[in-house]
């Protein structure tokens, strides 16, 4: 067990506390992580782009030309992927959904090697309670500062401490699953 200062949102030192050595004292397994960030940047995505299809353009219906006879290659109507403004065949569609499955050992590992890579790197922060009085991202991005922590903080709150102003502001950068 090692032990780890507890700071306030003034960024004084109040107390320590014990962190277990399974969680942030392992040695970083990269092929774990790899895995929970492409996981998580999969889960993401919202997966809104979309094309037509030869169905949904406009046009189409009847042949061109005839079948026989004109010397050109045979056609069966101008919406073809092959025409131009022609739909595509197999198009982009909203409802695709890009989410993955993460075993859950494997983001357990993954998450325990981010940990443990952050505590040796002196990068984990423990604050007392984190609160913001408004919700202002000026505000909100001043008291960060005052602990020594830059725009890209990844923030973990109990769900006692949650309040509306502090959802909006941490809920302002992430994605929602």
């Amino acid at each position: 067990m090692s032990s780890m200062k507890v700071l306030n949102m003034a960024g004084a030192e109040v107390g320590t506390v014990e962190l277990n050595d399974e969680i942030f004292g392992i040695t970083p397994n990269p092929v774990a992580v790899h895995e929970v960030v492409k996981n998580h940047l999969a889960n993401c995505r919202q997966g809104t782009q979309s094309a037509l299809t030869r169905a949904e353009v406009s046009g189409g219906g009847r042949k061109p030309w005839r079948q026989k006879g004109t010397g050109r290659a045979r056609s069966g109507m101008t919406s073809s992927p092959l025409w131009r403004s022609g739909g595509r065949a197999f198009p982009n569609t909203p409802d695709e959904n890009f989410s993955q499955k993460l075993n859950k050992k494997m983001f357990r590992a993954g998450m325990a090697s981010i940990y443990s890579k952050l505590v040796a790197d002196a990068r984990f922060v423990v604050v007392e309670t984190i609160k913001a009085d408004l919700p202002k991202t000026k505000a909100f991005a001043s008291q960060l500062k005052t602990l020594g922590l830059t725009a890209r903080t990844l923030i973990i709150v109990d769900e006692s401490e949650l309040d509306d102003n502090l959802i909006l502001e941490i809920g302002r950068a992430s994605c929602r699953e």
